[in-house]
């Protein structure tokens, strides 16, 4: 079975680790995805990082938001949200940590745990 393609939306300025973290998870043997690593910095020199970040959702099959404590308003984030809304992309979103109280990102979706079992549930 063809695994899935998974678009990876995160809040850049503090939760680039979890971005690593689920790269790393989609390497596992048997998991269901790959991640299209889309790392797109808004406020780097490339003034085309939505027409990229555009470009690169409408390839994959589902975008994952990994939710940090700031996600909700991080916005290239909700950039993110509204392009694979636009192309009717399904979206979940993750909770990246363990502890605290996280805010959803508005129209991204329900918030799940991170294991292994929703992720396979959501991508299998």
């Amino acid at each position: 079975m063809a695994k899935k393609r998974v678009f990876v939306s995160f809040d850049f300025d503090n939760d680039k680790v979890l971005k690593d973290f689920i790269i790393g998870q989609s390497k596992l043997a048997d998991s269901p995805f790959d991640v299209i690593d889309a790392s797109i910095k808004e406020a780097a020199p490339e003034k085309d990082w939505l027409d990229r970040a555009e470009t690169r959702i409408k390839g994959c099959d589902m975008v994952i938001v990994m939710v940090g404590p700031q996600t909700y308003r991080a916005p290239g984030v909700l950039k993110e949200v509204n392009l694979a809304r636009r192309w009717y992309k399904p979206i979940a979103q993750i909770i990246g940590y363990k502890d605290g109280n996280y805010i959803p990102v508005p129209g991204a979706g329900q918030l799940y745990t991170w294991n292994w079992g929703n992720l396979k549930k959501l991508l299998g």
